[in-house]
């Protein structure tokens, strides 16, 4: 009897000790490849997070897909298989459904707007994703998506002929799409180069920069000259594993991989306005739309946040905090 005892005591030792070792150990997946400088950045500040801490906080990166994309990621979270992710603002909207709001169509017609809008909406986010469970060091930018297609697009109507993707689970794209009368077609990011190759698709919203990371600018031909939506990615890890961590520990991984996302949001926006000169270079052609569709694509868009506040898929709250700030903006 004794013996079983000790036995037991022992295994529930090792079983202890072996979750406090993994404690501070976070798996980490990511569409991005190796050598992309989201995963230069990324490791170069896991490394020094491990440095600090002596080795109680290691991270370990899975790039290029080989975990799925978001939403296959979101559920190795959700079963400990991996403790976070490098995803897309989108893909975290089922827990936190106001963290689209900058992902509005047209909501931004400005860099200067999306600079002083997020200098003050971007910590109400972040608070946003940790009571949803998350722990977010900071946004990345994207850049504006743009419609990149194998046909011209400059009206609302050449839109409407066209097979358009949008992300899966992205209500807000759902709902922006609509707004233009198209029936999208919804596809993991991973699929949407097949997409098009195959001729499931013809027209995508993307940055510049990641239509050449992801392959997708030699299947299109034109790109329409308006700032359709505005992108943003993140590091997300679970609330749950973050805060085994010490305080101090926290706060550190906080410092590093926060100054790693600041790094990566400002390289974003100089690497899209590069990646435009690049693609006209490959001799893509810039669709610009005159004054009369350009209203029209405005006007239309003016529908989608009524839209998504009245289905509760964002807060008025939300809304009201984004426009009063573009609002000042504007009146300077």
């Amino acid at each position: 009897m004794v013996s079983r005892i000790s036995r037991l005591v022992l295994v529930v030792l090792l079983v202890l000790l072996a979750d406090s070792v993994q404690a501070g150990v976070f798996k980490i997946a990511t569409l991005a490849p190796s050598g992309a400088f989201e995963m230069v950045q990324m490791e170069a500040a896991a490394k020094e997070i491990t440095a600090v801490t002596e080795g109680r906080v290691r991270f370990k990166f899975f790039p290029g897909g080989v975990m799925g994309n978001d939403q296959g990621v979101l559920r190795k979270i959700r079963i400990n298989q991996l403790q976070g992710g490098a995803l897309s603002l989108g893909s975290l909207s089922r827990y936190y459904p106001d963290s689209q709001v900058y992902s509005l169509p047209f909501v931004f017609s400005s860099f200067e707007e999306v600079d002083y809008v997020r200098k003050r909406m971007d910590p109400i986010l972040m608070k946003g994703y940790e009571k949803a469970g998350f722990i977010v060091f900071g946004l990345a930018e994207g850049g504006f998506a743009r419609i990149m297609s194998s046909n011209p697009v400059a009206t609302v109507s050449d839109l409407q002929k066209q097979k358009v993707w949008i992300p899966e689970n992205d209500a807000a794209a759902l709902e922006a799409v609509r707004a233009f009368d198209v029936s999208p077609i919804t596809l993991s990011l991973a699929d949407v180069r097949t997409g098009l190759q195959t001729g499931l698709l013809n027209t995508v919203a993307i940055p510049p920069a990641y239509a050449i990371i992801l392959h997708w600018h030699t299947q299109i031909r034109y790109i329409t000259q308006i700032p359709l939506i505005y992108t943003n990615g993140l590091l997300a890890i679970a609330k749950r594993p973050f805060y085994k961590l010490s305080p101090e520990d926290r706060a550190v991984v906080r410092s590093r991989m926060g100054a790693a996302f600041k790094r990566i949001d400002k390289h974003n926006r100089r690497q899209n306005v590069e990646a435009l000169e690049v693609l006209k270079e490959m001799g893509l052609k810039f669709v610009v739309p005159d004054a009369n569709a350009s209203q029209t694509w405005v006007t239309r868009s003016r529908r989608v946040p009524d839209q998504l506040a009245a289905k509760g898929v964002l807060s008025q709250q939300i809304l009201d905090t984004i426009n009063m700030h573009l609002s000042t903006i504007r009146a300077k």
